[in-house]
């Protein structure tokens, strides 16, 4: 057995320290060609990336590509459905996705739309390592630490505004379940310190992660920096690290504090937006009047998710405007939680069509409406998808994790609660994408796996990367090896997703 397929959470996070180690023991990464042929030049199509990553797995037939529907019965037997949700039509004749996203349905003619995304083969499914490939383009684990997309990019092309972070992750907290496992890869890696994501957990207080701590004034905090910078040559990094990391650190310590006095901070304050715009960001009932800490702490978890997300997408649609070049959102991965609907998974679903389906259709038309979507290119998608059966690939099958009883009595065993690895959905709008294009064919029957058009990270990179003007071969050197930024500089984008 190869050994990624042995690879436990400790382990995974052994080998990811052990790399994050090499890379601060490393020399700078130099930008090398892609082997012996020059790097082919690319008219980029767009000027920022928004992803928007859907943590927990995304079941395609329970949103973007709807199959065949059986509603609740108890006694019923979980082969009867592949949808628990009846399909609704879009504004393109040939989609339909699921019930529950109809405002996405209104816009389905500004993108494109990916049946056929197929995650890698990692074994036993744990899904912060298809989310480390998802991020990353590579298997974990790794012997470098392997830069996010958003730290590639930010290292590539830089940032649109001196005054913005090129790589802005909003809407994860690093201290819930498999934290540390999500630190892995939610970085720059061997690139340094300054390609990192600049980290906004909570959206409604991103004005306050661009201002001084409350109470300290800016000569105490001046002094504070210049104490800590003191301090970096006696740490660790300090210590065992490489000139180019310590440099690299202090660079990021700069750019932040260029942004603390920049007129693009404006951009970080929710408080700014006139409250009709902010309610189209937010679900029915939830205040948008209220930011601050109660706006995310207060009432249900769902409602607190729900409004998080959303203010999420509208922070996109502010730093876009303001310039930022790499900016994700995500729905947060928490164990069990979301997207991860180990059970519950039809009532689940409810919520989280209602988290994206508002905030994503609205991301696309003020955008639109501002003349931004052309250049900015935004892309929903997750690590893998999921059905009532089936775990892994129907070739492929790993251990089950879900008990799935033979007969369905209770409502909370009707959904989608095992990973499906074979055909997932990926939705991108602007940036040069087709409008109201359709790819890549999936079965209409259990196994609802890819017959068309298959599609791969490296594949999905590659398409990425080559809207930014980014070649697949692009490679830096680490450990005097170069390291591209596709698997082996191997991606090709996908032409036909290109207008």
């Amino acid at each position: 057995m190869h050994p990624i397929h042995q690879t436990s959470r400790r382990g995974f996070l052994k080998t990811a320290g052990a790399a994050t180690l090499s890379a601060l023991a490393a020399n700078y990464p130099r930008r090398v060609l892609g082997g012996e042929e020059p790097l082919e030049k690319i008219k980029p199509t767009a000027d920022t990336l928004i992803v928007l990553f859907m943590g927990g797995g995304m079941a395609s037939t329970e949103t973007f590509d709807p199959k065949r529907y059986a509603p609740f019965e108890a006694g019923m037997k979980p082969d009867k459905y592949l949808s628990t949700f009846p399909s609704i039509d879009t504004v393109v004749d040939s989609i339909k996705i699921s019930k529950g996203l109809e405002r996405l349905a209104k816009v389905m003619d500004r993108g494109a739309l990916i049946r056929t995304y197929t995650a890698g083969d990692l074994g036993f499914i744990l899904h912060t390592r298809h989310q480390y490939q998802w991020h990353t383009g590579y298997a974990p684990p790794q012997t470098v630490a392997a830069p996010h997309i958003g730290g590639i990019v930010a290292r590539t092309l830089g940032p649109r505004d001196p005054a913005l972070p090129a790589f802005i992750n909003i809407g994860q907290r690093f201290d819930v379940g498999e934290g540390e496992e999500l630190k892995s890869f939610h970085a720059s890696g061997f690139l340094g310190s300054e390609f990192g994501p600049f980290n906004i957990p909570y959206p409604d207080q991103a004005a306050e992660s661009v201002k001084p701590p409350a109470g300290m004034s800016p000569g105490r905090f001046q002094d504070r920096n210049k104490l800590y910078r003191k301090l970096l040559d006696s740490s660790p990094i300090g210590r065992h690290g490489s000139a180019y990391q310590r440099d690299s650190l202090l660079r990021s310590m700069d750019n932040a504090h260029r942004l603390l006095s920049s007129p693009a901070a404006k951009a970080f304050d929710l408080s700014l937006e006139p409250k009709e715009s902010l309610a189209k960001y937010v679900p029915e009932g939830f205040d948008p009047g209220k930011l601050g800490a109660s706006l995310i702490r207060d009432g249900s978890y769902e409602k607190q998710t729900i409004g998080r997300f959303g203010l999420g997408c509208l922070l996109a649609r502010r730093l876009t405007e303001a310039g930022a070049r790499f900016i994700e959102v995500g729905t947060e991965y928490i164990p069990f939680l979301n997207w991860d609907t180990h059970e519950n998974g039809h009532t689940k679903l409810v919520n989280m069509k209602n988290m994206i389906d508002g905030p994503v259709s609205q991301l696309v038309l003020d955008l639109e409406e501002r003349g931004l979507l052309n250049r900015t290119l935004i892309v929903l998608a997750s690590e893998f998808s999921r059905d009532a059966l089936i775990e892994g690939k129907p070739d492929k099958k790993v251990k089950d994790q879900v008990d799935v009883p033979e007969i369905i009595n209770d409502l909370k065993n009707y959904g989608m609660h095992r990973h499906f690895t074979d055909a997932g959905s990926v939705l991108l709008f602007g940036g040069g994408i087709k409008k109201g294009h359709l790819h890549g064919v999936t079965a209409d029957e259990r196994p609802c796996k890819t017959l068309k058009d298959r599609v791969v990270i490296e594949d999905l990179h590659a398409t990425l990367f080559h809207a930014l003007g980014i070649s697949p071969k692009t490679a830096y050197e680490i450990e005097q090896r170069p390291f591209y930024v596709t698997r082996d500089g191997l991606g090709k984008p996908i032409k036909e997703l290109f207008a």
